[in-house]
């Protein structure tokens, strides 16, 4: 019978202290890792366990900062008392507060180790070299975007660097935000889950699905201010979404009801425009939506629904 195969990962957990978010992204020579590795709990923390991990230390770990108030050093402590194969483990702990601590037990295979600092906990294993890890700080710490986008660029910047010695297989990110929940309909504070389980290039991909992820996302947010004296808030998030992608015609779409409504035709109008020339299967949805109303009458938008 073969061993249990060892998680030999390299991963980030870290807080935004700007926007209160707080998540974590793994990479691994290791099947669906991100089943087992990244735990998150918006308010509470970010835990990644992984070596020869054990996935009920995360959520143990996130009970232990939320209900007994422990620091990471001690919640990790805790976790790993009684464990007689607790130098085989490796724990990234980040608490909401931005606290953070880390474990890599001697038993650990080489090359193994961590780095933690104010709001981040970086570690690895069966890693290429130190270099893993510094160059994952070093990226995340210089990085901007959103925690999401952080994160991903530490996981490259890992890659980059040698990455796991074994290759390439899975990764995964994890985000939450408290008050998310309030924000969209999906009425949870995950604001980002993705993972890619088996795969040539997981972080790749990874980075692929978060660009999509980022244009739905400002899609799904500006949905909740789809009522009356909130449009201008959509009209904000879509512009800014518009701004970084200006080929979704989805987004722009978008754009142009939230001004419409607002009673902003010429914007609304060159909008819907641009939308229909990168995707004209709009046209239909733009002639029966009742958001374009107040456009009707408007020759510059007849012109638009008959082309």
């Amino acid at each position: 019978m073969t061993s249990q195969p060892i998680k030999a990962t390299f991963s980030i957990a870290a807080t935004d202290h700007v926007t209160g978010e707080i998540g974590c992204a793994v990479q691994s020579k290791y099947f669906a890792v991100g089943t087992v590795v990244p735990w998150v709990k918006a308010g509470v923390g970010a835990v990644a366990t992984q070596a020869a991990g054990v996935a009920a230390y995360g959520p143990s770990i996130l009970g232990l900062l939320e209900s007994e108030r422990l620091s990471p050093d001690a919640a990790i402590a805790a976790a790993l008392e009684g464990d007689d194969g607790r130098e085989t483990r490796q724990l990234g702990v980040v608490r909401a507060d931005g606290a953070a601590a880390a474990h890599t037990g001697s038993d650990c295979n080489p090359w193994a180790g961590h780095r933690t600092g104010a709001g981040y906990a970086v570690q690895g294993n069966i890693l290429a070299g130190e270099d893993v890890v510094l160059e994952m700080e070093r990226r995340y710490l210089d990085s901007r975007g959103t925690l999401a986008e952080r994160l991903v660029a530490a996981l490259e910047a890992g890659q980059a660097a040698g990455g796991d010695s074994r290759g390439q297989q899975s990764a995964a990110i994890v985000v939450e935000r408290s008050g998310a929940a309030a924000e969209t309909r999906e009425g949870i504070d995950r604001v980002c889950d993705l993972r890619v389980d088996d795969h040539a290039e997981p972080i790749a991909e990874l980075r692929r699905l978060l660009e999509i992820h980022l244009r739905w996302d400002a899609l799904r947010r500006a949905h909740a201010h789809y009522a009356p004296g909130r449009y201008a808030f959509g009209i904000a998030i879509l512009a800014a979404a518009n701004e970084r992608f200006p080929d979704d015609a989805a987004i722009l779409y978008d754009l142009a009801c939230f001004e419409s409504l607002e009673g902003h035709a010429e914007d609304a109008i060159a909008h819907v425009a641009k939308a229909l020339e990168l995707d004209p299967s709009f046209r239909q949805a733009v002639a029966g939506d009742s958001d374009f109303d107040r456009l009707s009458d408007d020759p510059a938008f007849a012109a638009l629904v008959s082309s």
